[in-house]
């Protein structure tokens, strides 16, 4: 087995457990270590003992690799993978058999972990048939969001992406910041260029219901907007605690959706697990479309779909209104036809 997939792929197995950053870091720097060294070399070394002499190649990750190059899948792998069988959550199959693609996804070009074609790769290993990369927009400057210039020189790097998989699309797209007067976070002319916008809210959280009401629509309205992203804000577990959900007319804003054909995420990272179960509903019963959506920030993390579909089995919602079970281009010919 090549070291490099077994240390990325131990990678994935520890991000989509929900692993600790450090210990997924480990594998993935060792992994990019060995990436830019011959074959032969790294056989030399591990040969003669010496691979932890290679900077960030400590011991379980020199056994990984010396057990890979040993024709064998690495026991430590074996391990997650046997672990790693079957969904996150149960209940959910047959809504993720059904889902094609993914709508919210970021790279390292903001807030991510991992390169652009890596989550492109991983999410075509995983079987979907596309994703949307939509990183950041610039006023999120603790995320590292994009100017419309890096936004520019990204979108090259995403058509060559793109140009390089078969049988899966990499789409152009960004999660743009609704500004504190409800438009977005980017210029016109560069979210005519994308594939998918998805419009969310990042600051104020705490806003007055009427004020969060007001901006909310004026976002739903703009027809550059694609999907009304984790529509509440709160964060129900995690590292970054815990956090009540955003006060707004849900009716209001899910019926503006609905008029205005912007679909509502169901976002599937479990500490913010958003809409609320009461909203989703809501959504459902006002005939929204809906996105299931992972917003993964590393590439173990584009198998959080599983928690998403769990949540939109638990209703009754079409799943031909679930855009991200649509083929691609029904998909695109929906994002293109709001312009």
């Amino acid at each position: 087995m090549d070291p490099v997939e077994a240390l990325d792929e131990i990678g994935f197995w520890l991000e989509r457990g929900r692993a600790s950053s450090y210990r997924v870091e480990a594998f993935r720097k060792a992994a990019r270590e060995l990436d830019g060294r011959s074959a032969a070399r790294v056989r030399e070394l591990a040969a003669s003992g010496r691979l932890r002499d290679l900077p960030g190649i400590g011991e379980r990750t020199a056994t990984v690799v010396t057990e890979a190059l040993a024709g064998d899948v690495p026991e430590y792998l074996a391990d997650l993978r046997v672990q790693g069988e079957g969904p996150l959550v149960e209940g959910g199959e047959a809504v993720r058999e059904a889902v094609r693609g993914d709508l919210h996804v970021h790279s390292d070009w903001s807030d991510g972990g991992s390169p652009i074609d890596v989550m492109a790769r991983t999410a075509r290993w995983l079987g979907h048939e596309y994703v949307a990369l939509t990183d950041h927009s610039p006023r999120l400057k603790v995320a590292n969001g994009l100017s419309a210039h890096r936004l520019a020189e990204q979108l090259d790097v995403v058509a060559a992406v793109d140009a390089e998989l078969d049988d899966f699309r990499l789409l152009a797209g960004i999660e743009v910041d609704i500004l504190e007067d409800g438009s977005l976070d980017q210029t016109p002319a560069m979210l005519d260029r994308l594939d998918v916008v998805v419009a969310s809210v990042h600051s104020k959280l705490r806003s007055e219901r009427r004020v969060m009401t007001r901006r909310m629509l004026r976002a739903v309205e703009d027809p550059h907007t694609h999907v009304l992203g984790h529509c509440t804000g709160r964060l129900v577990t995690g590292s970054r605690g815990t956090r009540p959900p955003s006060e707004f007319d849900a009716e209001a804003v899910f019926s503006a959706c609905a008029e205005h054909d912007v679909a509502v995420e169901v976002n599937a990272r479990p500490e913010r697990a958003d809409p609320p179960d009461d909203l989703l509903r809501l959504a459902v019963d006002l005939g929204c479309l809906l996105s299931i959506d992972s917003d993964a920030h590393a590439p173990g993390q584009l198998d959080f779909l599983d928690h998403g579909c769990a949540r939109v089995a638990g209703t009754d919602v079409p799943l031909d209104r679930v855009v991200t079970t649509w083929p691609v281009d029904r998909l695109l010919a929906w994002t293109h036809a709001k312009r």
